[in-house]
């Protein structure tokens, strides 16, 4: 049907349309794939942005039971822990300042957990703590697209 001697040219002249489909066949599926990766990072984030705030709002009920309610059983200070350790667990999977943001919230419970009951300062800096991280957390998630 064609002859071998037709010049290069020629040949891309008469394949043009199909070297075009092909052009936009893999510029798709390299966008299509690219893009996927995005929206599941952002899925990703967005999870673990959702957990932390629910942490965050645990956390910060616990150290209302304890420092205002004087209330040791709904404010026992290991559950905080467990609290303050998740929620930097979880925000290393989250892009920067989450992770520092955590990393002070952990530091300070270390530093203030025991005058929670009788210490307003130390109250304080916990719910300052917690309160600039759900605000980096928040900030991270209108950030999305």
């Amino acid at each position: 049907m064609t002859s071998p001697n037709l010049s290069i040219s020629e040949q891309f002249r008469r394949n043009f349309v199909a070297l075009v489909s092909l052009f936009i066949a893999v510029t798709s599926l390299t966008y299509t794939s690219w893009r996927h990766e995005q929206t599941e990072e952002n899925h990703n984030h967005r999870q673990a942005a959702f957990e932390t705030l629910l942490k965050l709002g645990e956390l910060q009920q616990l150290v209302f039971h304890r420092h205002y309610d004087q209330a040791p059983d709904k404010g026992n200070p290991r559950t905080g822990w467990a609290y303050v350790l998740t929620i930097q667990d979880l925000t290393m999977l989250l892009p920067t300042p989450a992770p520092e943001s955590a990393d002070q919230l952990v530091k300070t419970w270390g530093e203030h957990w025991e005058g929670l009951g009788n210490n307003q300062d130390s109250a304080n800096a916990i719910i300052e703590a917690i309160d600039n991280t759900r605000n980096k957390i928040v900030k991270l998630l209108q950030s999305l697209n």
